[in-house]
């Protein structure tokens, strides 16, 4: 009975820290590039788009796919930034826990 109780306690200190990561992770912000700086997009730890930048010499109307192309790489690199921020704060987090490899958690 003192072994569940004190697992109990474990899950919700557990829990708490899951919490309190999860607040700051949607604080994180990352900034992705593409086209040598060209274009950037930051997004937050929720994966919200907070920032757009594109070089004024990318407005030409013959060059729009390249800049659509350079918009979704930038926003490729900035969520692939935000995720492996990510990563790393759930296995500090994690660390020691019987967790299978590759188990993605709920956020």
């Amino acid at each position: 009975m003192k072994d569940l109780l004190s697992l109990m306690g474990k899950a919700k200190e557990m829990q708490a820290k899951f919490q309190a990561m999860q607040d700051e992770i949607a604080t994180l912000e990352a900034t992705g590039q593409a086209g040598g700086g060209l274009v950037s997009v930051t997004l937050t730890g929720k994966f919200e788009m907070k920032a757009l930048k594109i070089d004024p010499s990318l407005f030409k109307e013959e060059e729009v796919e390249i800049l659509e192309d350079l918009l979704l790489a930038a926003h490729n690199d900035a969520r692939a930034k935000v995720e492996q921020m990510m990563q790393e704060k759930t296995q500090a987090l994690t660390a020691g826990l019987p967790i299978p490899p590759g188990m993605k958690l709920p956020f």
